[in-house]
């Protein structure tokens, strides 16, 4: 069970994905703290309850650059960032095709580049101190069957962190990414389902399951908290030890 508690008045934090899984409940406990969150997704429904809960919504797809853009012109400035925002389309390194490679990483990469920028370009411009945390996954420590396209977007993800993480640090803006294992969503239910492919992964963690999305939403907290004002540029696996060995 979670206990720890973070304070987030008067911040105004932009979370990607928001609509399901990790960035709906990394939404859930940014109200809880006290943050203006504004959650951008795709889904109509879950924004919609999303917005009776207090959040500012934005619905857009992430692909389109152009929408996009547009929609990050009209932002204010923000003290926080979640790029939550991510696909996977499963195959196998023989049959990658350019049509699903080219989606996965403008979702996965792309869109998390154009945002990331944007929102730093704002702090800068106002002297804000932000702080910025890329989801990124244990598939960009690691190799995973089926999941070519997905492995490279996330490494490239981490790439970005460092990179990010080195030019806006003069600007007290951090940038860190967190890496988790397969974590209980439905993009990881379709994923994984199959016994053949679960139960190994399984025995591979060695705390012998895989992540809720409250055990991934916390450390990211952690990270936009003023007690992480040390820490940039890291890569957190949260894997129960997956990547240790």
């Amino acid at each position: 069970m979670n206990t720890a508690q973070f304070d987030f008045s008067g911040q105004r934090i932009l979370v990607t994905g928001a609509s399901s899984g990790i960035g709906w409940e990394v939404a859930q406990q940014l109200l809880n703290s006290g943050a203006e969150v504004y959650a951008l997704g795709r889904d109509a429904s879950a924004l919609e309850k999303l917005a009776g809960q207090g959040c500012q919504v934005l619905r857009v797809d992430v692909a389109d650059q152009p929408s996009l853009a547009a929609l990050l012109a009209d932002l204010p400035v923000m003290h926080g960032l979640v790029n939550c925002a991510g696909i996977s389309i499963l195959e196998s390194a023989t049959e990658v095709s350019a049509l699903a490679f080219d989606q996965v990483m403008a979702v996965n990469v792309r869109a998390a580049a154009m945002i990331a920028g944007a929102v730093a370009k704002k702090m800068i411009g106002e002297g804000v101190v932000g702080s910025i945390v890329n989801v990124s996954s244990q598939a960009s420590l690691v190799a995973l069957d089926d999941h070519l396209s997905y492995c490279a977007s996330k490494g490239a993800m981490d790439a970005m962190t460092r990179v990010q993480c080195g030019e806006w640090g003069r600007h007290r803006i951090r940038v860190n990414s967190v890496n988790p294992t397969v974590t209980l969503t439905p993009m990881a239910q379709m994923a994984w389902s199959e016994p053949s492919k679960r139960d190994p992964a399984l025995a591979a963690i060695p705390l012998g399951r895989f992540a809720e999305t409250a055990e991934v939403a916390a450390p990211i907290l952690f990270l936009l908290s003023s007690a992480a004002s040390m820490i940039s540029g890291v890569s957190l696996p949260i894997d129960g030890g997956y990547t240790s060995r």
